[in-house]
């Protein structure tokens, strides 16, 4: 057998799976944005709650808020649903087929077996459960949002808009150190390792169950380390035992590492992990 051929990137399918899904979710998320501009105007135009009727104002503008809120809730789940179910096992086969065809076996070697099937639900059930807690946490948000909202037209300093705003960015995802993403980013990059994990989680057990693998070379970025973007230990280029590359599909989030198998070189004893192709 001939040594694959080194592509940096020919995953556009999976490219264009990850991007429409990152545009989707955050379409989904800027239901609240919109939602919170409108609020906040509105609650503004009732002078501090003062004006007759104002209390009966406010109510009714919470409750277009709190639906709007609920129908963010709807479209986000529904789309993570579809993601997990549908298009994280697409990412997965993409990855196997792609890793047949480098290794010049036939496509048609992939089936969904039932280990190919225990892998992409090993994979899907934390990635589904990642994204939910990102919605449950921004339906808080909007929450403690509406809260504030509420007790700032009640007040006699009536509604800051941009403190407000300030406070309870409805436009961010909140990362556990206090940084502020915007969600379309966040979406971008948080889609994009789950989508490259499964293809290539694809392509690692499909070159150790279909073509008996026991190498795997990496193809990465010439200054990615391979168990951390800063590891000294380079990874482009290199070939790696399959359960080393099984422990690291991916070295950090953005990276675009990808793996070909390498089955021309089993049972050889003098290759080492890290070796150059």
């Amino acid at each position: 057998m001939t040594a694959p051929a080194r592509t940096r990137d020919d995953r556009a399918e999976l490219t264009d799976l990850i991007t429409a899904g990152a545009a989707q979710l955050a379409t989904a998320w800027s239901i609240l944005h919109t939602s919170q501009r409108t609020l906040l105007s509105r609650l503004a135009q009732i002078q501090g709650g003062r004006a007759a009727g104002a209390a009966q104002q406010v109510r009714t503008a919470l409750v277009t808020f709190n639906a709007a809120v609920a129908e963010f809730d709807r479209r986000a789940r529904a789309f993570v649903e579809r993601w997990a179910a549908q298009d994280l096992p697409v990412a997965y086969r993409d990855g196997a087929v792609r890793a047949l065809e480098r290794a010049e076996a036939d496509r048609s070697l992939f089936t969904w077996t039932a280990t190919h099937q225990a892998a992409i639900t090993g994979l899907t059930a934390p990635f589904w459960g990642d994204l939910i807690r990102r919605i449950t946490e921004a339906v808080r948000r909007a929450q403690t949002f509406a809260r504030a909202a509420q007790d700032a037209a009640r007040s006699t300093l009536g509604v800051q808009t941009e403190r407000l705003l300030e406070e309870h960015p409805l436009d961010t995802v909140i990362y556990a150190n206090q940084a502020r993403h915007p969600v379309h980013s966040w979406a971008g990059a948080a889609l994009s390792w789950q989508g490259v994990v499964a293809a290539n989680a694809g392509a690692i057990n499909t070159a150790r169950d279909e073509l008996g693998s026991e190498w795997m070379e990496c193809i990465d970025g010439p200054e990615c380390g391979f168990t951390s973007h800063p590891d000294t230990d380079h990874a482009n280029g290199t070939l790696r035992s399959i359960d080393e590359a099984s422990m690291y599909p991916l070295a950090h989030h953005g990276c675009i590492r990808q793996w070909v198998p390498r089955p021309d070189l089993n049972g050889r004893s003098d290759i080492a992990d890290g070796d150059p192709a």
